[in-house]
């Protein structure tokens, strides 16, 4: 028996709703040219940058070529898989400082506004003015471009693994054609951040959040890419139904002959086409899940090892400490959150 269609449009929403993002750090960045900025790496995030006003290219260095991508206003550039990255505004291809290193004003721990640049119409150094309260945050004269930057992280295993898909950028033009307003977004974070308010933060980086959602799903929409690997085993009509039930119930006493019957298979057939779809067998798949939900779990420190192996279909501690060690390569121990020192 055939699945209706939304069945797998359901599945893919259900990852998005997984993107659940702990955000980093966020910056507005006013720039005069020539400018250019390092981006350090953070392991295990996403970095986005958002072109409100004038011009900028994000160059994100590869094993065999770097991938460059040219900014307009109102454009969104997403660099996932925690990698270093350059933007650079003007020509040329001068040094890069690192943007973490440079002087600029924090409003709190994790959002911070930068001036930068110099020998542009905006001036040059990092004094001036914009959202530190001494003028406007830009003016939108020729050599001024003003960015709005953020990190963020995931802990969700399904997260993970769609990002892991990404290309090294995902670019997405605000002229581009579809249902995803991204250009809407844009307009009401430029709104906030404009100048400092109250709640106005909280505010930008919630709508931070939605931007890397929506520049995930229209990546999905128009990328042959998404409809293939884990995606599109996702979106199978059989192997999907197997891999949401191995989601939904990852402590069920899961079994090959079980899985098969999920996506109703034969056991042979199954196997073979959930190996070709996903590229590992689907009993591998099944530890490997259960074992990156523990590894969130343990390092978020709200669970204990007992908890875990009895939530995720271990008869004793000891078989799921084995298997935790042979899949993620640490102990349960040594991943859990230790508590915090009383000070």
């Amino acid at each position: 028996m055939s699945t209706p269609p939304w069945d797998a449009r359901d599945r893919l929403g259900e990852t998005l709703h997984r993107l659940r993002m702990r955000g980093t750090f966020y910056c507005h960045a006013t720039l005069a040219d020539p400018w250019a900025l390092e981006m350090p790496a953070v392991p295990d995030s996403v970095s986005f940058h958002v072109l409100v006003a004038g011009s900028c290219r994000v160059e994100v260095a590869g094993p065999d070529a770097t991938t460059s991508s040219a900014l307009g206003p109102g454009d969104l550039a997403l660099v996932p898989h925690g990698r270093g990255h350059v933007l650079r505004g003007g020509p040329g291809d001068g040094p890069a400082p690192r943007v973490d290193l440079l002087p600029q004003r924090y409003v709190s721990p994790h959002f911070s506004v930068l001036r930068h640049g110099g020998g542009g119409a905006a001036g040059g150094g990092t004094a001036g003015g914009g959202p530190s309260g001494d003028g406007p945050a830009g003016d939108g004269r020729t050599g001024t471009t003003i960015l709005l930057c953020g990190v963020v992280a995931f802990d969700e295993p399904a997260a993970r693994e769609l990002l892991a898909l990404l290309p090294p950028v995902v670019h997405v033009s605000a002229a581009d054609p579809g249902p995803t307003p991204v250009a809407d977004t844009v307009r009401l974070m430029a709104a906030e951040l404009a100048e400092v308010r109250p709640g106005g933060e909280a505010i930008a980086t919630r709508l931070a959040d939605v931007l890397v959602v929506q520049a995930v799903r229209a990546w999905l929409d128009r990328d042959p890419a998404a409809r293939t690997g884990w995606l599109g085993a996702l979106a199978d009509p059989q192997v999907g139904r197997a891999l949401a039930a191995v989601h939904a119930e990852p402590g069920r006493g899961w079994t090959l002959d079980g899985l098969a019957r999920e996506a109703a298979m034969s056991r042979t057939t199954f196997a073979a086409r959930f190996t070709d779809l996903v590229g590992e067998p689907p009993m591998r798949y099944v530890t490997r899940w259960r074992m990156a939900l523990a590894h969130d779990r343990l390092r978020t420190g709200d669970a204990t090892v007992a908890a875990l192996a009895d939530a995720l279909g271990y008869r004793s501690e000891a078989a799921f400490s084995r298997a935790f060690t042979r899949t993620v390569g640490r102990t349960p121990g040594s991943v859990r959150a230790r508590p915090a020192p009383p000070s």
